[in-house]
This record gives C-alpha cells, structure tokens and sequence, in this order.
C-alpha cells in the first residue's frame, strides 16, 4: 500500500490530529486516514445555488395563485 509523507506541520495542528485521535478512539496515523478518506471521498455536497436550479419547473406562477385575493390582515386569523 502506498506511504504519504506530510512535512513541516505546525505543533498545534498534530495536538489537535492526536487529540481526535483519543477521542476516536484509534491512532493517529488511523485518525489521518479518516481524515483524508472523509475529505477526498465523500459525494460533492450542492451549493444552494446548485439545489435551487436543480428544482424542476412545474406549472406557471398563476398556478399557485391564491383564489381569494380579497383577503384583509384581519382577516387572517379569523
């Protein structure tokens, strides 16, 4: 299996890469793994932009018309 080599990293960071390590229960190097498996693996997650154009077109804006536009604000609760 291939080898990954990561230099020159701050001391903070490797606290916080053994910290969730323990707290996963696992080692540091299996922690690494996880990460990297979590980050590069995982589906593309959509932008809301992208969400929102992925909404397909279902009727006319006259379609979700309310029939009584009559409707006063004291009306509302009533």
């Amino acid at each position: 299996m291939p080898s990954l080599v990561v230099r020159n990293l701050d001391e903070t960071l490797i606290k916080a890469l053994k910290t969730r390590a323990v707290m996963h229960h696992r080692s540091s190097e299996a922690e690494h793994r996880a990460i990297l498996a979590e980050a590069l693996l995982q589906p593309k997650r959509k932008s809301f932009a992208e969400a929102i154009l992925s909404i397909p077109n279902v009727g006319l804006d006259s379609d979700f018309q309310r029939e009584n536009e009559l409707v006063t604000a004291s009306d509302v609760f009533d």
